[in-house]
């Protein structure tokens, strides 16, 4: 493994990463606020451009649909939004922050976005295609995962969630339905919904029950340290194959989180244990990941001994379930989704209308220690 001075040295040509800040959180970028959409994002996209292919899911606002896009032959995911359905259920906010985060950043272990556009009707995501499924059905089919294959996925999403926290962005839905399997067998996180930018706290409640930090629950305000903690409830989950915190309705899942009771399987390592109860802690300015050192006290745990934190070199690895792919429009990874046979969107006029313009350049309200704005 690398020295903590090498592995300084990295994190601070990598994510430009800074002192700990005065709430605990460590990772601050430099200028304390998101950079300019990518260069590399495509602004210029219409439907026209893409045929139109497999629906890989559905949900409240819409759909997901491979597409092929005409001019370069590659294959990508299309998220698509009906307008009205985000003004009705009051998630304008939501998926603006989402699309406003997703055209800033970039990173190996992330569900990238290639380019955005909108119509009269819908928003439209163009998103990489992952195509090896979700890590929960990975999980559930292997039952748990062996020592080596849970650091292998965990530091994959250490990496990427001190990049995010570079930022001031802080996620909030990390589970394993969220984490996608690529044709490689590496990890990548995706869906966006709840990341937020964040120089400090925000209030909002949200998340999965038992991924949720105590102090998300008890409405003290949050920051970047409820990433940490879900990853320490993510990876007992891997080892075990059951969360930490299970109870069949919320309210007990959340007396079970404020217990502060763990119960660790007899073959768990002590190293696993360790880094685990380090994320698994109360008090978020005492949380592994919040220190002074932020992210890279967690990379040198001696539980991460043998990774050597260098995305490229990270990327070379062998993975533990490489997935079988027969070509690049390969689905069988997926659920089967009858296409939509009735298009319910309808064209905004007015104020709803001026809701989806400049969604690049509306600065979103932040959220202060004083309260909400």
């Amino acid at each position: 493994m690398k020295s903590i001075k090498n592995l300084q040295n990295q994190f601070s040509r990598s994510f430009r990463i800074g002192s700990k800040d005065k709430k605990g959180g460590a990772g601050q970028a430099g200028n304390g606020e998101l950079p300019p959409p990518r260069d590399n994002l495509n602004l210029t996209y219409t439907l026209a451009d893409f045929s139109l292919l497999t629906t890989l899911g559905t949900g409240t606002f819409g759909r997901v649909r491979l597409v092929k896009d005409k001019k370069s032959a590659n294959y990508y995911a299309l998220k698509i939004l009906k307008k009205v359905e985000l003004i009705r259920l009051k998630q304008v906010d939501h998926i603006r922050s989402e699309i406003t985060i997703l055209g800033c950043i970039e990173n190996p272990f992330i569900v990238n976005m290639i380019g955005f556009f909108q119509d009269e009707r819908k928003l439209y995501m163009v998103l990489e295609f992952v195509q090896g499924g979700e890590l929960f059905s990975l999980l559930r089919r292997e039952g748990r995962f062996k020592n080596d294959q849970a650091c292998f996925y965990a530091k994959q999403i250490v990496w990427a969630f001190a990049y995010l926290h570079s930022l001031n962005v802080i996620y909030r839905d990390l589970k394993p339905e969220n984490l996608l399997i690529d044709s490689k067998g590496m990890m990548k996180i995706t869906d966006f919904g709840f990341a937020k930018f964040c120089q400090d706290r925000t209030w909002t409640l949200c998340g999965t029950p038992e991924y949720l930090a105590p102090e998300i629950i008890q409405s003290k305000g949050h920051g970047k340290p409820v990433d940490w903690w879900a990853l320490g409830v993510l990876i007992y989950e891997m080892l075990a194959g059951y969360p930490p915190f299970y109870d069949e309705n919320p309210f007990g899942i959340y007396q079970k989180i404020l217990g502060a009771k763990v119960e660790y399987p007899r073959y768990f390592t002590f190293n696993a244990k360790h880094l685990i109860s380090k994320l698994l802690t109360h008090d978020r300015t005492k949380r592994l990941g919040c220190l002074k050192d932020g992210a890279k006290d967690i990379m040198s745990h001696k539980w991460f001994m043998k990774t050597v934190w260098d995305p490229e070199e990270m990327m070379q690895e062998t993975p533990p379930h490489p997935p079988s792919i027969k070509g690049d429009e390969d689905t069988t990874h997926f659920d089967i989704y009858p296409d939509s046979v009735e298009d319910t969107s309808v064209a905004l006029v007015g104020k709803e209308k001026e809701q989806f313009e400049n969604i690049f350049m509306k600065k979103e309200v932040e959220t202060t220690a004083n309260g909400e704005t």
